[in-house]
């Protein structure tokens, strides 16, 4: 058992070094190619460095935590892949190669709509950085807890208990908004979606194992992914 679980951790830790390159080479590439891209692209592009810059500390401290509890199956890495592609492969990938090998799934917008969609750049950002700052070492890429795992109830977790999963989704209107390509573009919504209605109730049903009441608290007082303003947070 102990061999399999050393396999499973050795095959999970190559194929994560393998994405990280991935993403750092269209990524490189992508910066070569700036001068061709759009405007909006260039936006997106500039967002994305900022979620990368973001969420870079808390991913070294992740690694550093000692895991007490991982749910972290198959499902989950199916939707944390899809994630990947959607967010980061496509997109990168249509700007590393100029917009040429996916053109066929491109689509218009009004010029209104892709303004909206740089409007939406800002908020994004400022909200998926208080999102982690607020978390602190409690940040996890997957469904885990660690040994000194905290139920965090302050900050922007006061009335949202969700609001990392509140700033992807301007982030994926976001995309969608200005990438102009169902592939590079539109596809991260229907991905973030199935992780939205998959992921939510298993995260949520581990944290109340964890914290019992206190979560259930939390709960009554706190919206998922909208602010709930009924009751003053403690």
């Amino acid at each position: 058992m102990a061999r399999t679980k050393t396999g499973k951790s050795m095959i999970n830790g190559i194929l994560s070094v393998g994405m990280v390159v991935l993403m750092l080479a269209l990524l490189v590439a992508s910066l070569w190619n700036w001068r061709f891209a759009s405007w909006h692209g260039l936006i997106w592009l500039a967002t994305f460095l900022g979620i990368f810059i973001i969420r870079w500390p808390y991913s070294v401290q992740n690694r550093k935590n000692t895991i007490i509890s991982d749910k972290n199956n198959g499902v989950e890495k199916l939707l944390l892949l899809g994630m990947f592609v959607t967010m980061t492969f496509l997109p990168l990938g249509d700007l590393a190669t100029r917009g040429e090998v996916l053109a066929f799934a491109d689509y218009q917008l009004p010029s209104w709509a892709t303004m909206i969609g740089a409007a939406l750049a800002l908020p994004f950002l400022l909200l998926f950085w208080r999102s982690h700052a607020d978390l602190g070492d409690n940040w996890s890429p997957g469904l885990e807890m660690h040994a000194e795992h905290k139920l965090i109830t302050k900050g922007v977790y006061a009335r949202l208990r969700h609001p990392m999963y509140a700033s992807i989704w301007l982030g994926a209107a976001m995309q969608a908004l200005l990438i102009h390509n169902w592939l590079a573009g539109f596809a991260v919504i229907p991905a973030f979606l199935a992780m939205h209605i998959i992921r939510i109730p298993h995260e949520e049903a581990m944290m109340r194992k964890q914290f019992g009441t206190d979560y259930d608290e939390y709960m009554k007082r706190s919206g998922r992914i909208f602010p709930k303003w009924a009751n003053n947070p403690k």
